[in-house]
């Protein structure tokens, strides 16, 4: 599901403004810095930004404000291209960018509306968010004002033009994205069927991994899809480890996040330091928060808890709805104005194309994040938490998306919260995923409401986007299956004292143990009715990796899709997506595949083995089937997306194991566009002990030295180490700027 699929119109019309974009000249890290301003700064005193070789900057700065400021300066230094398009996103100006291809997409954003709480939120930070958001913003127009634009600004046909704090709530709430929602409009396509309630509890029953889910078969459905899932905090893997489990003797924290796989990376490293703040971790391009990292007494991160956020009603018949007029600019064509209609529920999406309903309804999304939340205010306190009680009270505020957060402290504790504000129904369950005539919300649970996992027997805790099982209520449907959450304990246990090697071979681990069990089983039923074949061999003692040079993924892959394809066509129906997503091959394949009279299953898996050992001859090894391409998102033009591309690789890892690479049922060459983007590992016992790796690099111009640097380190499972105290700061951070105020 690449985000520009549909824009051949757009790849025919790009101007020659862009052509230094396509064709770069490599620029030196200590170009990049000489184009850092360093005179006349609106600050209260001089900042010092230290470097180091790989351009994550250190700011050391004498006020909060200046250190906002700053943040924002180096924001819009690294990552101003990267920034535009994220803000065009979330307000729903795609066309303004590429065209007439892209206006339906724009017409769906602008019904979800994702700045519609925006005004609301900014009005009720407290002073000292507001005086931080501000002051950030202020760096970022700043260095706007007095520099050159970035390559995309060519290419995209894009002007500079003033951010605002209404903007950054905005592109926060794009990133708070409910990925609940892709889920939602995939199966609203399956409610159209008269199978609709069988299909439900089979989806429920299953869950589903969302983030591979399309809208529809059609590419700017795929679009939107991409958007939404790539933007936003959709996956992870976090594990939290209590001292009396390590070897250092003092609790452990890693993290990675999944997002696309797209460059620049959806991640930013920085370090600060100042009256309030002292850390080092991952910030959002535009966004003046760490979202997981590590300060002097405490380390933080988590994964997207698939908790449900939002709700699909059928308003039709309301005499409630307001209509909103609202002009969708497009580049090459003339403009055009819609119609959003909003009910007491919340915006309308059936007026788009890409949600489906039933005639005669009107579906409308009640959705927390259209509610003024403070997500900014929860990552600031988090950033200044010195134990795992004051992280979990730095939440309160929190709304979207649902996080399960994991924190490790100093003093030795772990803890695992969701950071959520999950609305309390009221409504009983029915047997559809369509409520009627309203959402039924009586109030919310948050963090400090909702129960929380500290310092358990087991000695430590994880995540990975699984059922939150330590929550008592209801949270959600859909969720992805226990493999990566089950894998991590294993080995945990397996490590026996965990050091930071084992928390980085957990990191790349490519071991899915469910795959292998899936396989025994395809073999068992295989010879249970007499059928052989080489390919099949292949898979006996198969121990679930999917490493570049592993023979056995390929044959097992292979052999899942064409089973899968006949045992569902044999039904005599459509073969549903929703029939190959991985939590409904572990819950169903084997026990529908048994169901069949054993001479029909004799002729299906027959069948099966001899396709997929045809598709499987080309490729030796998984390697060689399974890619990832680096690139830039431009990457995925037609004809001109060539100048974009860095390397296709051969990438390890598949849909849930810890080294995450998203794929569908897949047959052959494909590339995984999902999956493990950045790294992250703290032990507590060391202030200086921080590693990272990006997917890619630090820099976001196309022509930068560090565009893509990080990438040797990211495939070979090394890191950067990224320290707190002042010595290891100044060993690290060798290139300085020093600025001056005017």
């Amino acid at each position: 599901m690449s985000v520009l699929r549909p824009l051949t119109v757009f790849a025919l019309l790009l101007s020659l403004g862009a052509c230094s974009a396509m064709f770069p000249t490599k620029r030196a890290t200590d170009d990049r810095l000489a184009a850092f301003p360093r005179e006349g700064w609106p600050t209260d005193a001089p900042v010092t930004v230290r470097w180091n070789d790989q351009l994550v900057p250190f700011v050391e700065a004498g006020t909060d404000h200046d250190l906002a400021f700053a943040l924002g300066v180096v924001h819009h230094h690294l990552r101003a291209g990267q920034m535009r398009v994220l803000k065009h996103i979330a307000q729903g100006r795609l066309a303004e960018m590429a065209g007439p291809p892209v206006r339906g997409v724009d017409e769906a954003l602008r019904i979800l509306d994702y700045g519609r709480a925006a005004p609301a939120v900014t009005a009720a930070w407290p002073e000292e968010t507001r005086t931080f958001v501000d002051a950030f913003v202020e760096g970022l127009n700043w260095h706007q004002a007095r520099s050159r634009p970035p390559p995309e600004f060519g290419l995209l046909g894009l002007r500079p033009e003033p951010w605002t704090a209404e903007d950054l709530v905005t592109v926060g709430r794009l990133a708070g994205t409910d990925v609940n929602w892709l889920a939602f409009f995939g199966a609203l396509r399956a409610r159209l069927e008269p199978d609709w309630p069988q299909t439900w509890q089979r989806l429920k029953r299953a869950g589903l991994n969302e983030t591979d889910t399309e809208l529809a078969a059609t590419p700017d459905a795929a679009t939107l899809a991409a958007l939404l899932a790539g933007s936003s905090r959709a996956g992870s893997n976090s594990v939290a480890v209590a001292p009396r489990r390590t070897a250092s003797g003092a609790a452990m924290i890693a993290n990675d996040p999944h997002l696309g796989l797209n460059l620049p990376n959806l991640w930013l490293l920085a370090g600060g330091r100042s009256p309030s703040y002292h850390v080092v971790g991952m910030m959002i391009p535009g966004l003046p928060f760490f979202a997981l990292g590590r300060n002097p007494d405490l380390a933080w991160g988590g994964t997207n808890a698939r908790a449900l956020s939002s709700d699909l009603v059928d308003v039709a018949g309301s005499d409630a709805v307001t209509r909103e007029t609202v002009t969708v600019k497009t580049r090459w064509w003339r403009d055009r104005e819609v119609t959003r209609r909003v009910s007491p529920e919340g915006p309308i999406l059936s007026d788009s194309r890409f949600v489906p309903a039933r005639a005669g309804e009107e579906l409308a999304l009640r959705w927390v994040g259209h509610e003024p939340t403070d997500e900014i205010t929860a990552f600031l306190n988090a950033a200044r938490a010195g134990s795992v009680e004051e992280f979990r009270t730095a939440f309160e505020s929190y709304g979207v998306s649902a996080q399960n957060m994991l924190a490790a402290d100093s003093s030795g504790g772990i803890a695992m919260l969701m950071a959520a504000k999950l609305p309390i129904r009221t409504k009983p369950k029915t047997d559809d995923i369509v409520l009627d005539g309203s959402a039924g919300w009586a109030g919310y649970d948050t963090a400090l409401t909702l129960p929380w996992v500290v310092n358990p027997p087991a000695g430590f805790v994880a995540s990975a986007n699984d059922r939150p099982d330590y929550i008592e209520r209801p949270a959600g449907y859909f969720f992805s299956p226990k493999d990566r959450v089950e894998r991590m304990a294993a080995l945990v246990d397996q490590a026996g004292e965990v050091g930071f090697d084992d928390l980085a071979a957990l990191q790349t681990d490519v071991v899915s143990t469910p795959a292998a069990e899936l396989a025994r089983g395809l073999l068992e039923q295989a010879d249970a009715v007499g059928v052989g074949h080489p390919l099949l061999e292949d898979l006996r003692g198969w121990d679930g990796a999917y490493g570049v040079d592993d023979r056995a993924p390929v044959a097992f892959e292979t052999l899942l899709f064409h089973v899968t394809r006949r045992l569902y066509a044999d039904d005599g129906r459509t073969v549903s997506s929703l029939d190959g997503r991985w939590a409904s091959l572990q819950a169903f394949l084997l026990r529908d595949l048994e169901a069949r009279p054993p001479r029909r299953r004799a002729e299906l898996l027959r069948a099966a083995v001899d396709a997929a050992a045809a598709d499987a001859e080309p490729f030796p090894a998984w390697g060689d089937m399974h890619r990832v391409r680096v690139q830039h998102l431009l990457g995925n033009v037609p004809v001109l997306g060539r100048f974009f591309r860095v390397e296709d690789l051969p990438s390890p890892g598949s849909r849930e194991t810890l080294m995450k690479r998203s794929h569908d049922l897949v047959n052959r060459r494909h590339r995984a566009s999902f999956g493990a983007q950045a790294r992250h590992i703290s032990d507590l016992g060391d202030p200086d002990a921080n590693w990272f790796v990006l997917f890619g690099g630090q820099d976001g111009w196309l022509d930068a030295a560090n565009y893509a640097d990080q990438l040797p380190l990211w495939r070979e499972g090394r890191y950067l180490r990224l320290p707190l105290t002042d010595d290891a700061v100044r060993a690290s951070f060798t290139r300085v700027v020093v600025t001056t105020t005017r």
